[in-house]
């Protein structure tokens, strides 16, 4: 007969207890016959009790209260750079595993916390802060580990994509889309981490950071927002068989340390699994030299598919898995976004005579190509929206191009210039 020797359950404490922490706690007491959730850290705890948590759980507001409870796993939920870092550290000191979704502190700190919990003989695993549920990251260090990667592409940010989509779908304009968000609890009383790209720079600093073994600052990465995406821009890229969503790109050309990266609205062809994801999905597509283009779609924002990805690295670490080696990082303090792309450029402009042959001999002095130019009809002459599509240009040239172009008297807006990914893919 064979012994059987019981393990003790993984014992965790958790901090934040909004939506993904009361999802997780959730999650952890379904999972108790091998996990043991013994601790929850939350401001005014006393009032957050539930009747659904273990009476024999502690609440708290103190963290050194919650790190005294024998823990073998943190699990940080609050948000923000502080006092989240210093909670993380403090338990990494201590030997606690760490868990945790918080995309700004890995994006800015990961390598130096992933470094003191190996000296410390513990683990800090980050699933969640990338994707929600999608496992790009345990793909991307486990699946793929014996390809050398060189791009990372894909919708990072469920919140921009909701909006877009239902602009795309319905017609809404980015307002109304915003506030059916923000309704919805998609987007933030202040969405511009979210709108004006800084949420998914982060997110792609930790997929440069895991894929590449680059650290490049979030702040680096250069970032445009969606606000001045309208539902006539929907129109016109359905004329070039296209629709328009914020992508997220990194890419490494062979040079060490050198990263190319970039986040902001573009058009993606309407045959591309970009145009496809809907909603507050994402999509992350990873091209290897060897392995060619893997993508990796699914639920990237709410409470559930985030707290999935965060009580299943729990579990990893209850079950004795560990992590694979990474670093050393190499520390990047510029980052390129020079992708050379073909461009939709709109205009709005009182019309009158010679507009052609203006913005003609502006592109040419700066040896940019027009591909074509389209027009709906039926706008009147006082307000007369149109596109123009170059060919492919670098983004520095299309910008010097675009601020002689502002300096013209007949621009009613200013114009808009999106980036068009090629190919049946979406490549850039």
């Amino acid at each position: 007969m064979t012994d059987v020797v019981s393990r003790r359950r993984c014992r965790v404490g958790l901090a934040g207890f909004g939506t993904v922490g009361r999802s997780a706690s959730r999650l952890l007491q379904e999972a108790s016959r091998e996990v043991e959730l013994v601790g929850i850290l939350n401001r005014q705890a006393a009032a957050r009790r539930v009747d659904w948590i273990d009476p024999s759980v502690t609440w708290t507001e103190s963290i050194d209260e919650l790190l005294a409870l024998d823990l073998d796993v943190f699990v940080e939920l609050i948000g923000g750079r502080q006092p989240a870092e210093q909670w993380i550290r403090s338990a990494i000191d201590r030997g606690v595993s760490v868990v945790t979704a918080n995309k700004q502190i890995i994006a800015h700190e990961g390598p130096s916390l992933l470094a003191a919990a190996a000296a410390r003989g513990c683990q800090l695993r980050f699933e969640a802060s990338v994707a929600g549920g999608v496992p790009v990251i345990r793909a991307i260090e486990s699946g793929l580990a014996s390809d050398s990667l060189t791009q990372v592409a894909g919708i990072l940010n469920g919140t921009c994509n909701y909006i877009l989509t239902r602009m795309e779908r319905e017609g809404a304009t980015f307002d109304a889309a915003l506030k059916e968000a923000q309704a919805l609890g998609f987007a933030e009383a202040n969405p511009a981490q979210d709108i004006d790209g800084p949420d998914a720079a982060a997110k792609l600093a930790i997929l440069a950071m895991v894929a590449f073994g680059i650290q490049a600052p979030p702040a680096a990465i250069e970032s445009r927002s969606i606000a001045n995406v309208t539902p006539l821009d929907f129109l016109y890229a359905h004329k070039l068989q296209c629709t328009v969503r914020q992508i997220a790109r990194a890419s490494v050309n062979g040079t060490p340390g050198s990263l190319t990266a970039a986040v902001g609205p573009a058009l993606v062809p309407l045959t591309s699994p970009l145009a496809r994801v809907s909603g507050s999905e994402n999509l992350v597509t990873v091209t290897g030299r060897s392995g060619g283009e893997t993508s990796f779609g699914g639920r990237g924002a709410g409470g559930d598919p985030t707290a999935v990805a965060v009580v299943s690295d729990v579990l990893s670490i209850a079950r004795g898995a560990r992590p694979p080696s990474t670093g050393p990082y190499r520390q990047v303090s510029a980052v390129s976004s020079a992708f050379a792309a073909p461009y939709y450029v709109r205009l709005t402009v009182a019309d009158r005579p010679g507009i052609i042959a203006a913005l003609a001999a502006v592109f040419a002095a700066h040896d940019i190509n027009i591909d074509a130019i389209l027009q709906e009809p039926g706008f009147e002459a006082e307000r007369r929206p149109f596109i123009v599509s170059l060919d492919t240009a670098p983004p520095e040239v299309v910008a010097a191009a675009l601020a002689e172009l502002a300096t013209l008297d007949f621009h009613l807006v200013p114009p808009l210039a999106l980036p068009i990914l090629t190919g049946a893919h979406g490549n850039m």
